[in-house]
């Protein structure tokens, strides 16, 4: 005979929780976050994507087809009935998937073409930025050149002559030159 085991301890009582009916999916989405994050422990079940609906294949060969013939008996025109209305979904399904991947790849046409001109766009932009970037420097080059001559001519009192002139006036047309238009 078995000796008699110690008693086992009483089970923890649950808190009983206050029913609450959800008024909105709002607040039906917040009471499932709180039971979720209540045990943050416990595995989350995610549902899988579900598959898309397809067809079944037409099949291999068809047994005592006779449809809707003379000949043929009351329940024949039912069985060739099923047959073709599945038939026709199949061909329906087909036509279907060859129309969403034609706009699919249209779609993708479509992007790679956008992305193409945005790229291009930005190219443009960039050696425009650039060429504004080197016509700075070079202004501001020709400046502390121009004013190098004229702190060695100050100091020998010697006047500027009129080719000198000229080129600083280009210069500064060249530093004025940068315009855009807007609106592109």
């Amino acid at each position: 005979m078995a000796a008699p085991s110690a008693p086992r301890p009483p089970r923890p009582r649950k808190e009983p929780q206050p029913l609450v009916i959800p008024r909105s999916a709002a607040e039906e989405q917040r009471l499932r976050l709180e039971r979720l994050m209540k045990n943050p422990d416990k595995t989350v079940p995610i549902p899988e994507k579900l598959n898309e609906w397809a067809p079944r294949p037409p099949p291999e060969f068809v047994r005592d087809v006779m449809g809707s013939s003379a000949g043929a008996g009351s329940g024949e025109f039912h069985v060739y009935r099923h047959l073709r209305r599945r038939e026709y979904q199949r061909q329906d399904f087909m036509d279907a998937m060859a129309e969403k991947q034609k706009l699919d790849d249209e779609y993708q046409k479509k992007l790679e073409k956008n992305k193409m001109i945005a790229e291009e766009q930005t190219a443009k932009r960039r050696r425009k930025r650039q060429k504004l970037k080197e016509k700075k420097l070079l202004a501001k080059k020709s400046k502390l050149d121009q004013k190098k001559p004229q702190e060695e001519s100050d100091q020998s009192q010697e006047p500027q002559t009129s080719e000198e002139e000229g080129e600083e006036e280009e210069k500064d047309d060249d530093a004025e030159e940068s315009s855009f238009v807007m609106g592109r």
